[in-house]
């Protein structure tokens, strides 16, 4: 037990000083694996409860979209099987990395979740706009990273589309080509099998696309993702409002009389020290006398 106690600190810390990168890796697996136990114990008992999962998938189907938003957000930590999540998870590592060279891990995480956003609602549209997906709207439902990753490629490749990459048997490639043959594949598999999944990579390309020309012109598509997630991470707190600076006119006429009584008295000093020094002491009058006098005790 205290060996298992170690080894879940031990995750624990790893996702807590993990970078970006790591945080979502250690998230989509470990929605993988809660999914896929609760599989396995229902299977065992012979209980068909597997259900709920279509609530945390993508529908195709806008009128079941309506009862759960929130899958827009939440298909995106799920895969269908574990070559899907392997595959997702290596693009991430690689590519993410890469990322992380040229942008900030803020603008990673926002735009993870953008190129999701972007990818589930081209896939609805597409659903539901092309006659060629009519007798297959009811049952289709989107989960995968894949429009994430792809968002993540394509920015980086507009960002440096010279960059060098290293791959098994084929040597360096540059960072657009790359880029482009997964476009490209997408889009010559649009009518697929797994049609919706190409058709989300396509809108999680643009939304990539879109981040890094805007970036450079000065706006930052992940700023309202990022500050949401700041929110729900740390919570709300109101800033602190400013107290009002009371001015009591009262205390400022007095202090403007006493500074133009100090003046005043101040020049007089100055008068009659001239005036000692052009004509003695004997030339000043008792009450000239009186006000050098008093001068001196303070």
């Amino acid at each position: 037990m205290a060996v298992d106690s170690r080894y879940f600190t031990s995750l624990k810390d790893n996702f807590r000083k993990g970078d970006i990168v790591t945080q979502l890796i250690y998230i989509n697996a470990g929605v993988f694996l809660l999914v896929s136990l609760i599989g396995i114990i229902c299977t065992l008992f012979n209980v068909t409860g597997l259900f709920w999962v279509n609530y945390l998938e993508l529908p195709a189907w806008l009128e079941r979209f309506v009862w759960q938003p929130w899958s827009l957000l939440t298909y995106m930590f799920m895969h269908a099987g574990v070559l899907h999540i392997l595959f997702n998870m290596l693009w991430l590592y690689w590519f993410g990395r890469l990322f992380l060279q040229f942008f900030s891990s803020k603008h990673l995480r926002g735009l993870y979740v953008l190129g999701g956003i972007c990818g589930g609602l081209c896939y609805m549209l597409a659903y539901n706009v092309f006659p060629y997906f009519e007798d297959k709207i009811y049952g289709s439902y989107l989960v995968g990273a894949s429009a994430s990753v792809l968002a993540i490629v394509v920015a980086t490749a507009e960002r440096e589309p010279d960059y060098p990459v290293q791959f098994m048997f084929l040597g360096s490639v540059r960072l657009k080509y790359v880029a482009l043959f997964m476009i490209l594949l997408d889009l010559l598999f649009m009518t697929s099998g797994n049609a919706g999944g190409h058709i989300a990579h396509l809108g999680g390309a643009l939304a990539g696309w879109c981040f890094s020309v805007g970036l450079r012109k000065g706006t930052d598509w992940t700023k309202w993702i990022n500050k949401t997630l700041d929110v729900f991470s740390t919570g709300w707190k109101p800033s602190a409002r400013k107290p009002k600076m009371k001015v009591h006119y009262g205390e400022k006429q007095k202090d403007y009389d006493f500074n133009a009584r100090k003046k005043a008295s101040s020049e007089e000093i100055d008068r009659i020290l001239d005036k000692l020094r052009k004509s003695g002491y004997g030339s000043l009058s008792e009450e000239e006398k009186k006000s050098l006098f008093d001068a001196s005790k303070k």
